[in-house]
Order: structure tokens, then sequence, then C-alpha cells
């Protein structure tokens, strides 16, 4: 009986240190820059290159996403620990009617088992003002399953290469290696970023 209360105590305290951890890496991510201005040109650098990446992987792309009522552009970091994993990032959507860009947060949680530290962008693309409205004044929450794995062979069209993560949202998932064509955003809280609007 020892044992087993002391290995309940033991994995109890590695869980807690390793939420610790996570909460406080997934915390320190941020935009670069001092003050407010600076961090802004930092975020529209980041979806610079971003759209010009994709663009890269998938030609196209922005072409398209040009079309759409918006799209969004995030930086996220992903960090496992043994159980646990967590994630936070920035980014800022584009809304093409108004020219308006909205500065916005993500955060991510889940257990899973490994160890390691994930860096992507995300792309998301509206079909709809309404959709970007919904995205932009709701916050998005992800916290069912909202994996998806795209499917060359049945998606083809206008969005090929890219996840359908709502309706009328699509995400292009972009790693070192290219285009991932599973997009995980199972457990993200997406939502305005006070400090830079």
């Amino acid at each position: 009986m020892t044992r087993i209360c002391s290995f309940a105590i033991r994995r109890g305290t590695l869980i807690s240190v390793a939420a610790a951890m996570c909460l406080a890496l997934a915390s320190c991510m941020s935009p670069d820059g001092a003050d407010t201005a600076s961090q802004r040109r930092s975020v529209q650098d980041m979806r610079a290159k971003t759209m010009a990446r994709l663009d890269e992987v998938h030609p196209g792309a922005c072409e398209r996403i040009a079309k759409a009522a918006g799209h969004a552009v995030f930086s996220n970091v992903n960090v496992n620990l043994i159980l646990l994993s967590a994630g936070g990032g920035w980014g800022v959507v584009r809304d093409k009617a108004t020219g308006k860009d909205t500065y916005m947060r993500m955060a991510s949680g889940g257990i899973g088992l490994g160890l390691g530290v994930k860096d992507f962008r995300g792309v998301f693309v509206f079909d709809t003002k309404e959709r970007l409205d919904w995205f932009v004044n709701e916050g998005w929450d992800a916290s069912g399953q909202a994996d998806a794995a795209a499917k060359a062979s049945d998606k083809g069209g206008a969005w090929a290469g890219a996840v359908d993560v709502a309706p009328g949202v699509h995400l292009y998932q972009i790693t070192e290696n290219g285009l991932a064509l599973q997009a995980t955003v199972q457990g993200t809280k997406f939502w305005k970023d006070s400090e830079l609007n």
C-alpha cells in the first residue's frame, strides 16, 4: 500500500511540475518588441513571411486567399512535456472589405505523451464576412475534437491543401518541412489581444 501511495504522490508531483513548466513556457510566447508599435510590426513581419512561405509550399494559395472575405495568420509554439502539452501564440486577422487588422492571441492545452517543441504557422481563410466576424468577435474555442486531415483525392477544387476546421473556415498549417496535411486545433482558444488593438 505504501508503494502505491508513494507512486501516486510522485506521479501527481511529476504531472504538476510538467503542467507548471508547460504553462510557463506557453505564457512567455509573445511578439518581439519592447512596445506596442514594435510588437505590431513584429506580427506584420511574421504575416508577410508566412504568406510568402505558404505560396512557396502551395503555389497559388495566396491568390485564392486574396479572393476570400479575409484571413488570419498565427505563429504558434507547442510544448510537449511528458504527459501534458501546452501552446501559445499570436497573430493578426485581415478583413478584406475594410482593410482592418485585428490582433489576436491563442492558447492551447491537452494531454499527450511526448517531449519536444513544435513551432508552426497557421493561415485561416474565411469564406464570408460573417465567418470572419464570428472568429474575431466571438473568439473561437476549438475545445472539442477539431483535428482534421486533408485528403487530396476528395478535396480538390479551390481549397486543396487546406483543412476545413469549421463551416466556411479553412486552415493551412505550415511547418519547417512544408505544408502539414493534418491540422491540429483541438483544445485551442483564440481571442482579441487587448494590448495590441
